[in-house]
């Protein structure tokens, strides 16, 4: 069997994680809760990562990865991944936000026709 399978499997595993929180409707707070949980971990990794890189090899190592900087970048990948679908959805989420209020704008401020715009207020 292939010594990378089971960083291949995790890999795709958190891909298919993150393709199906694109597909789901956010959360506020829970949304929110989970995204701070999530930088909490990547600071504790990061912070892991620094004090003891030798740990990081054994741990590539044990995952089929030739070296820590390989995980490294791996792990990197998948948090940018993850951090452009997460504004992704929030940018989707103001242009909502922006088309709603512009339209409540419109008719609070639409006027009878017969009024010229130099009457408005």
């Amino acid at each position: 069997m292939d010594n990378q399978f089971f960083i291949k499997a995790v890999l795709i595993a958190v891909f298919l994680i993150i393709g199906f929180f694109l597909v789901i409707p956010t959360r506020g707070a829970r949304h929110l809760a989970v995204r701070r949980l999530t930088t909490l971990v990547l600071i504790l990794a990061a912070v892991f990562a620094v004090v003891f890189p030798d740990l990081i090899n054994s741990l590539a190592n044990l995952l089929g990865v030739g070296r820590g900087t390989d995980l490294l970048l791996y792990g990197l990948i998948v948090v940018f991944i993850g951090s452009s679908v997460t504004a992704s959805r929030r940018y989707r989420q103001q242009e909502a936000q922006i088309t709603e209020l512009a339209r409540a704008i419109a008719i609070s401020q639409a006027q009878d026709p017969a009024q010229s715009p130099q009457d408005r207020p």
